[in-house]
């Protein structure tokens, strides 16, 4: 999800990385605290003392970030649930677990550890700015920490909103989930709950941009469409990690595949095989031999004047163990390869034996038809 992040450090055994995302949010809160918020809480400062307590309070912030997604991961790790690390972006923070939780008593309590480590700093950086403003002197110290009170406690509450992925959403999935014994269902229905919030969301921020409030209005929007699209996401990786959980490539593979020998040129390839059978990935075989296989890229490559005088043999590629799976290869793995390499289409063999094709538009078919199954059983 984070190809591009940095890891900056280790606590705990988590990896914290930084997306590029992050340094984007970052100067625009520290710009926006020393531009306005500061001025107005406390006036009479330098510029410089107000880029200082802006630049100070952004790091704190995103120090009480890092510190929400570690109760988050710690209870997790407790619980037996894996998290390969911590990362700051454009929305904040996220931690990244390795897998689901395997109860809904898991999924609850660590949902729920983010919120309240927010909620303890807010009573820390409270408390904090109350013993400052009784120190003279200390004023601009207690401007800052008073922000971080009130951010984090702004943190807390909206993570609580029941609307998934977000904290509270997830706390609603394990109670329906404790309630129902249907992770699936819960998930649809917590989903759900984050759509709605995602649209209410956006419609806040439609109204922000006509009554001016430009930065508000890109900034719910944008949120808002995060929400939405994560909602989604986190509902159609639980609708295949139901669907495929006992599947393997052999049960969804079109066996019988369409296929072409090596001595064929590429026009008679074109006409007779791709345009007539609708395929742009074809086994290349010889006999009883799997070569390889040609798609539509390598055609693409070579003009078209050459066709009639360039065979499939001269530009198909070999068998290779990253176009090749297992009849036998479960289909959580091979979604995990497609994740990892990007390719789409694999030969499947077995005992150097073509036995079928899979594709990543396979899966999404069966994906597809299966959640029009489960919708109508209900």
């Amino acid at each position: 999800m984070f190809e591009n992040a940095l890891k900056i450090f280790k606590i705990k055994g988590f990896d914290i990385k930084i997306d590029p995302s992050w340094l984007i949010i970052a100067a625009l809160i520290a710009w926006s605290l020393s531009q306005h918020y500061f001025p107005s809480a406390h006036p009479g400062e330098t510029r410089g003392v107000y880029l200082f307590m802006a630049v100070t309070a952004t790091l704190c912030f995103f120090a009480s970030l890092l510190l929400h997604e570690l109760a988050h991961s710690i209870v997790a790790r407790r619980l037996g649930v894996p998290i390969k690390g911590i990362t700051l972006f454009l929305f904040g923070g996220v931690a990244e677990l390795e897998a689901e939780p395997q109860s809904a008593r898991a999924e609850f309590w660590i949902a729920l550890a983010g919120p309240v480590m927010s909620l303890l700093l807010s009573l820390a950086f409270g408390s904090l700015a109350l013993l400052a403003g009784l120190v003279s002197g200390l004023e601009t110290i207690a401007t800052v920490l008073s922000y971080l009170a009130a951010i984090n406690l702004i943190l807390a509450l909206f993570n609580l909103v029941p609307a998934f992925p977000l904290d509270g959403g997830r706390v609603l999935r394990a109670y329906l989930w404790h309630r129902h014994g249907n992770l699936l269902r819960a998930t649809e229905t917590a989903a759900r709950s984050g759509t709605i919030f995602a649209y209410v969301l956006m419609m806040l921020g439609l109204l922000a941009l006509f009554q001016g409030a430009l930065v508000t209005a890109l900034w719910q929007m944008m949120i808002g469409g995060f929400v939405l699209m994560a909602a989604r996401a986190s509902y159609n990786d639980q609708l295949a990690r139901a669907v495929f959980a006992s599947r393997t490539v052999g049960d969804l593979m079109q066996d019988h595949p369409v296929t072409v020998g090596p001595e064929v040129t590429l026009a008679e390839f074109v006409n007779h095989v791709m345009l007539r059978h609708g395929r742009s990935f074809v086994p290349v075989v010889e006999g009883e031999t799997l070569l390889g296989h040609i798609d539509q890229a390598m055609i693409a490559g070579i003009d078209r004047e050459h066709w009639p005088s360039t065979r499939v043999d001269d530009i198909f590629a070999g068998l290779d163990d990253t176009s090749t799976v297992s009849p036998d290869l479960p289909i959580q793995e091979l979604m995990a390869i497609i994740t990892k390499t990007g390719r789409r289409k694999f030969l499947v063999v077995k005992g150097h034996r073509l036995v079928g094709i899979i594709s990543l538009s396979d899966l999404v078919r069966h994906l597809q038809l299966s959640d029009l199954s489960i919708a109508a059983e209900r």
